[in-house]
């Protein structure tokens, strides 16, 4: 007999794949409007750029913070197991996927030791994102303590709450750890164990992941306590979860949130605007690159005013079957226009990052499709500073080295097969 959570898992996976999106209802922005229409003035460097992404578009940019950048799994999980297993007063963790296997089982040991140690630990787990997740972990955690919400679980079990398939396609992309109020970590990185090793093997993912001290992290904080309102839970304040921090290094950041529910806290804008801005470079690093048709002409338009536009992308690796035949079919007009776009060959590509100018990086969980900039809740690290960009510029040619440039030739010579299969995924875009 087929088990029950299978059921829910395909009827949740129908809901997603075939289905118009839900959130087109919700008065927001779209790229047709004329509110999107951007026009190149200030640079990022300018005090107006700061003004317009710290007052217009999201919370006030926050001075004094410390963020290291950790690359792949062989840095990031250590360091954030480290913290939740030093955690004296509080945890809260939010994350898309916890998979089964030796990742998951690390972080369940980990948050079900502090919670038997009297240590407030509250998780939110995206259901949709997790239908992989051993349900042993969740039962370990609750009966050591552990709060547990799963985001907007599909109710199959309840034909009263089925009205909650009305927010079945918006999930929670976000990726959150604060300890203490005081330590927090954001990226792009899942609790799985594709994202283990060193992106050494197809089997071991490329991912970065920061490490966050300083003001900023109450801003971390406060986009968990959002979405765990959102999920039922109460209220989380005080001192255990936003406790006065001080300056620890020198950077200007944001934790930028985004969410079908806002229209001016909306992380397309923020890139969009950024793009606009943008003189000298655009490095652009995505997972899943399907871009609407106004973000394709700004980074068009910056292509031809001179600006260096570089994208990588995954190769033959891609976990999305759907994004690995639809994207490429967005390229042509790019690549004619002068962008650059490179295929990681390593392994699977997951890093989401955006530098702009060497002067601007936004860095997180953000993927540039559809899904983030409108179905998904997201949150992104932007951080103004030359020294971080610069580091991040670093690691983008790194990533370069390790990627093969596709040309507008190439997109032009591709095989009939792959053209008609990039065609045929062309309605699915809006999905993805």
């Amino acid at each position: 007999m087929m088990r029950w959570t299978a059921v829910a898992g395909f009827m949740g996976w129908l809901v997603l794949a075939c289905s118009g999106p839900v959130v087109r209802d919700i008065p927001m922005l779209r790229p047709d409007d004329p509110h999107f229409a951007i026009e190149h003035t200030y640079p990022v460097r300018s005090p107006q750029f700061r003004r317009a992404v710290g007052h217009l578009l999201g919370p006030q940019i926050a001075h004094g913070n410390r963020i290291r950048t950790l690359r792949n799994g062989d840095q990031i999980f250590p360091a954030m197991l480290a913290a939740i297993r030093q955690a004296q007063r509080s945890i809260t963790f939010e994350t898309f996927v916890y998979w089964k296997g030796e990742i998951g089982e690390r972080f369940t040991q980990a948050l079900a030791e502090r919670a038997r140690a009297g240590v407030p630990t509250h998780v939110i787990i995206d259901w949709f994102g997790s239908l992989r997740i051993d349900q042993s972990y969740l039962a370990r955690m609750k009966e050591a303590g552990v709060e547990i919400s799963l985001y907007h679980e599909l109710p199959w079990y309840d034909p009263v709450r089925l009205r909650a398939l009305a927010n079945v396609e918006q999930r929670t992309h976000r990726k959150i750890l604060v300890v203490d109020g005081r330590i927090g970590f954001t990226g792009g990185v899942g609790i799985a164990d594709e994202w283990s090793g060193n992106a050494d093997s197809p089997e071991h993912w490329r991912d970065t992941h920061f490490r966050v001290t300083g003001p900023v992290v109450a801003q971390l904080q406060s986009a968990f306590v959002d979405n765990w309102l959102e999920t039922g839970g109460q209220l989380l304040h005080g001192d255990a979860y936003f406790p006065a921090l001080r300056a620890r290094g020198p950077l200007h950041a944001q934790a930028f949130q985004g969410s079908p529910q806002g229209a001016t806290e909306n992380i397309e804008l923020m890139y969009r605007l950024a793009i606009h801005a943008a003189r000298e470079s655009i490095l652009l690093e995505s997972a899943y690159f399907v871009p609407d048709p106004g973000t394709i002409k700004a980074l068009i338009q910056a292509a031809q005013r001179g600006v260096e536009v570089r994208i990588i992308v995954p190769g033959k690796y891609n976990d999305s079957a759907t994004v690995k035949a639809a994207s490429p079919a967005l390229w042509g007009d790019l690549l004619k226009a002068g962008v650059e776009i490179y295929r990681y060959q390593p392994t699977m590509f997951h890093c989401k990052v955006l530098v702009v100018d060497g002067a601007f990086a936004s860095v997180g969980s953000t993927n540039f499709d559809n899904r983030s900039f409108r179905l998904n809740d997201e949150v992104n690290l932007n951080v103004f500073d030359d020294r971080f960009a610069a580091q991040q510029a670093r690691i983008f040619a790194d990533d370069l080295a390790h990627a093969q440039r596709y040309t507008y030739d190439d997109w032009r010579s591709r095989p009939w097969t792959q053209k008609a299969v990039n065609w045929l995924a062309r309605p699915f875009r809006r999905e993805f």
